[in-house]
């Protein structure tokens, strides 16, 4: 919707949220760099996504864990391809939670002239507002669609740096390379790995029909590596020149609300990562893999 739409242009979310983001980056290394050892995924990459939308919504950290396992709950959901009811009934559950915490919150800004986004659509004016239930349903596609697929975009960039060495000098002697990066990631190791839509009308496509009302699985991994768009698309190269064609965030009226914001988390993440710890490398007696059908990334980076 319109509301949250204007919130997630890349003038806005630059405007608002890149220096909070360079605050929570900084705050997240600051308490892992003095120990010499880390795991980039429990300590920084899983944690930077959920406290980001925290502020962006004007909700209190003290939630982050309460939202982090709300989210799990959620991503199984989303990976239930065997439709588990347990599973299905857990995120009904904990998706139920969420919208009464927003509730609370909505109630709490009523009325308050605070600049975060909560605030701005649940004060808007009468003609314009958007119902209770349709805040809750906006902020939840926001919240759950915006953790994990951050969090894999971070660990797949350092992934790539960490098994290309001489990108990752390039990288670190010119930040300005790091939007290229971020594209090239997303076509080579694209964090959601399929799409499901549902026609509308009638269609063939390559010879195959597909009736309306039809359920497709649209495989943006396999798509990103069409060697008809993406010549030697195996091949990581942050210098290929079409490589923001990729469909890692989908396309036309499904795509990616949060894409620009997805993107600036990334983007500085990277720069303090690498300009705060400069000898940052994988440990060298851990495996560097990325895992994942429906969802891809390293399930742990020791560095």
């Amino acid at each position: 919707s319109e509301p949250f739409r204007s919130a997630f242009t890349p003038a806005a979310v630059h405007r608002n949220m890149e220096g909070r983001v360079r605050e929570l980056a900084r705050s997240l290394i600051e308490g892992f760099a003095a120990r010499g050892r880390a795991d980039l995924r429990t300590d920084f990459a899983a944690r930077l996504p959920i406290l980001t939308i925290l502020a962006a919504f004007g909700l209190p950290e003290t939630e982050e864990p309460l939202l982090r396992r709300w989210y799990d709950t959620f991503e199984q959901a989303l990976a239930n391809f065997r439709g588990d009811p347990s599973i299905r009934a857990a995120a009904r559950t904990d998706v139920a939670a969420f919208h009464e915490l927003l509730q609370q919150h909505l109630l709490a800004v009523a009325g308050s002239e605070a600049g975060d986004l909560l605030a701005r659509v649940a004060n808007r004016s009468p003609t314009e507002r958007l119902s209770d239930a349709e805040i809750k349903r906006n902020a939840s596609i926001i919240f759950f669609g915006g953790i994990s697929t951050v969090e894999a975009l971070i660990l797949n960039c350092l992934f790539a740096l960490f098994t290309h060495d001489r990108v990752l000098d390039r990288v670190k002697s010119n930040f300005a390379l790091i939007p290229a990066l971020l594209e090239e990631v997303m076509r080579w190791q694209s964090p959601v790995q399929s799409a499901i839509r549902r026609t509308t009308t009638d269609v063939v496509l390559q010879g195959v029909q597909i009736r309306a009302g039809e359920t497709v699985s649209c495989m943006l991994g396999a798509a990103n590596r069409d060697p008809a768009i993406f010549p030697d698309p195996d091949r990581f190269d942050i210098d290929r020149p079409n490589a923001r064609k990729h469909l890692g965030f989908a396309f036309g009226p499904h795509a990616c609300l949060g894409s620009n914001l997805a993107k600036l988390e990334a983007r500085v993440a990277l720069e303090t990562l690498l300009s705060r710890l400069t000898e940052l490398e994988p440990a060298p007696d851990e495996p560097l893999t990325v895992e994942g059908y429906e969802f891809r990334q390293p399930r742990r980076l020791l560095a």
